[in-house]
């Protein structure tokens, strides 16, 4: 199947030139680089709504929207791994991305943005060891939908939001910091009852940074029918390429 080209959206500069030029010009403090950095790796969470220009967040939006209508496969189940925790939503492989688009993998490769996000993580930021994770999208719309609590296989994770629901209606990004996940003894529960949860509100077009390995987090249950849809993008530490991984959630979500 033929795919768009949206090169012609963005001019005569490559994707990663755009991207380049765009965080030169928007990023010129340095502490505000660095109160970012600060952000990041004491809250496990920050929002980069200013990341990439409109123009760039259109473009994937639309590639988005376009690979639902394609390939959007329906869930709702439950994951030991962590703590029988919820999936009810419709997903979108890394396989059928990567096959489908062109825009989504040119962007995951982009030299100036993994480049920006390793300066926030004051480590280097390397693609993700595992293919099957590198990009995924996911919608939820129906009353109770959720991505339930849950950490994720590598380092780090930039969630694109491409349409977020008025927080009324849930949807809202729960994280709760510097915790590992022990597959085969998760004690969700008790990590909420022990740390404290902090409550992220998002709108469409906003853009966050998470450090997904050492965050459990979950999206707050839908209270009525709305949309939230996201691109998932995620990359790895120089220590997740040397470690042996298990992909058991990933696998049952999106295989």
């Amino acid at each position: 199947m033929a795919t768009p080209d949206y090169r012609t959206g963005l001019g005569t500069l490559s994707l990663d030139d755009r991207i380049a030029e765009h965080l030169g010009k928007t990023f010129q403090d340095p502490w505000e680089i660095r109160r970012l950095s600060h952000d990041f790796r004491r809250n496990g969470y920050v929002k980069l709504r200013n990341l990439v220009s409109d123009e760039v967040k259109e473009i994937v939006s639309q590639e988005v929207d376009r690979l639902l209508d394609l390939h959007a496969r329906r869930i709702d189940i439950t994951l030991k791994e962590t703590s029988d925790s919820p999936r009810k939503m419709s997903t979108v492989s890394q396989q059928s991305i990567a096959r489908d688009s062109t825009l989504i993998p040119e962007l995951y490769g982009s030299t100036a943005l993994k480049g920006f996000l390793g300066g926030l993580a004051d480590e280097p930021v390397v693609d993700c060891p595992w293919d099957e994770e590198k990009y995924v999208i996911i919608r939820q719309e129906k009353k109770g939908d959720t991505h339930g609590w849950h950490w994720g296989d590598f380092s780090f994770t930039l969630i694109w939001i491409i349409e977020a629901p008025d927080s009324e209606y849930g949807g809202m990004l729960q994280c709760v910091p510097h915790t590992n996940w022990v597959k085969d003894d998760p004690r969700v529960h008790d990590h909420l009852i022990r740390y404290p949860i902090s409550t992220y509100a998002h709108e469409s077009g906003d853009i966050y940074f998470l450090r997904s390995d050492t965050t459990l987090h979950r999206t707050v249950p839908l209270s009525e029918d709305r949309t939230r849809i996201i691109l998932n993008t995620c990359w790895g530490s120089e220590a997740d390429a040397r470690k042996e991984q298990s992909h058991e959630t990933m696998e049952a979500m999106f295989t």
